[in-house]
């Protein structure tokens, strides 16, 4: 049996999917994209006997990085963000404003996410790919027969780009070049909605019908 465990975590107001990502044998954990509802991101940590040994986080809309502060305060875990979405890091206050939320200042990122390298949570490891186009620090994480994608590509449909920094053609390259290279039997663990793999995706999401493997 596997050693990795996924536990998906819907919250929030626009259902955000926060991940829990673990080795089980070591019970080491990381967190990915902790939006609205923290504690039950560490209720489901404390629940499971998992230790956390990283944030990481896919791109800095509000809706994925609410949680960030309370889940830094109560473990100390090091936060992973590219630098080209500090801007939207630091701004979740103005942008909380916009939905109705009075949010503070989120901690500041302890460590740069550099594409092409790999992050590690007990012996499972994930590479970082540089996916922008739904926001300009966007990346997502590849691994152990998954990806997980933050906004970028969903089950039927691909992240909007009409948000501070998206762009439509941005986006669509990261997806050919970052998404269709891997094998058709990855799974896509998305910012939203239901899993999916890209064998599926490439035949019958309507934004990449026709798509052929890079």
């Amino acid at each position: 049996m596997s050693d990795l465990e996924v536990v998906a975590l819907p919250n929030g107001q626009l259902t955000e999917n926060c991940y829990l990502v673990a080795d089980r044998r070591s019970r080491e954990a990381v967190i990915i994209d902790p939006g609205e509802e923290p504690a039950m991101f560490l209720a489901e940590l404390h629940t499971r006997g998992w230790s956390l040994g990283g944030i990481w986080l896919t791109h800095a809309h509000v809706d994925h990085i609410i949680g960030v502060g309370a889940v830094k305060a109560a473990t100390g875990a090091p936060i992973f963000l590219h630098p080209l979405d500090r801007p939207l890091y630091d701004a979740l206050p103005q942008f909380g404003a916009w939905v109705g939320m009075r949010l503070d200042p989120p901690p500041p990122p302890d460590r740069d996410l550099e594409p092409g390298t790999t992050l590690r949570t007990g012996k499972l490891e994930f590479e970082i790919r540089f996916t922008p186009g739904h926001s300009p620090g966007s990346v997502s994480f590849a691994g152990e027969g998954m990806v997980f994608g933050g906004d970028v590509l969903f089950n039927g449909s691909v992240g909007r780009t009409d948000l501070p920094g998206g762009d439509y053609t941005t986006l669509m390259a990261s997806i050919q070049s970052q998404f269709l290279s891997l094998p058709d039997s990855t799974v896509v663990h998305s910012g939203h909605g239901p899993d999916t793999t890209i064998g599926i995706e490439r035949l019958t999401n309507p934004f990449l019908a026709g798509s052929v493997r890079a």
